[in-house]
């Protein structure tokens, strides 16, 4: 009798692979906002790679993580354990560049523009539905009627959730804004 693992078929693969794509998204976002917070209140060292007088920030460090994700998958067939290891720089780097993504968007400002939350909110949202979502091809009317349901039901999520957001947001944007200014550049 034999009692190996059953070997996955490409279609559970995906599915681990976006799983992973989302777990190190989500492990990522926080850990980078911890990180600059400690710098900027100064508990951490400044850890800031600095050239030639030009700080580089770190969704530069997730364009690149992308720019190879991409590159790998264009010109290079992964196997099983390299689409992994791609699912998490790729995590990573969507993490890193949205993270910032208020100041790409704006060419600048504070990194603690609402924006970038937002954007990182949607992102997740989106990896999420893509990880554990069903197949575009299986979803069958009970299902698409889940789906409108549950879209209707973000949609009025978020509209009450922005009027608490925004004032949590005034509360602390003059503390965040003024522990930017005074940290380091």
């Amino acid at each position: 009798m034999d009692t190996a693992p059953a070997k996955p078929t490409p279609r559970t693969d995906d599915r681990r692979v976006r799983r992973i794509a989302l777990a190190s998204f989500v492990i990522t976002f926080p850990i980078a906002r911890l990180l600059v917070y400690m710098i900027m209140a100064r508990t951490l060292p400044d850890l800031y790679l600095n050239l030639g007088g030009t700080h580089v920030h770190h969704l530069n460090y997730g364009i690149f993580a992308l720019a190879i994700v991409g590159a790998a998958l264009l010109f290079w067939t992964p196997g099983r354990r390299a689409r992994r290891v791609l699912a998490v720089l790729y995590g990573v780097g969507m993490a890193l560049t949205f993270d910032e993504f208020g100041m790409w968007l704006h060419l600048g400002g504070s990194y603690w523009q609402r924006s970038s939350f937002d954007a990182v909110v949607v992102v997740l949202g989106l990896l999420a539905l893509l990880a554990y979502g069903g197949s575009l091809r299986s979803l069958r009317r009970r299902s698409a009627l889940m789906l409108i349901t549950a879209a209707c039901l973000a949609v009025y999520f978020a509209y009450v959730y922005r009027d608490y957001a925004n004032l949590l947001a005034a509360s602390s944007a003059q503390r965040l804004h003024r522990l930017e200014a005074d940290g380091p550049q």
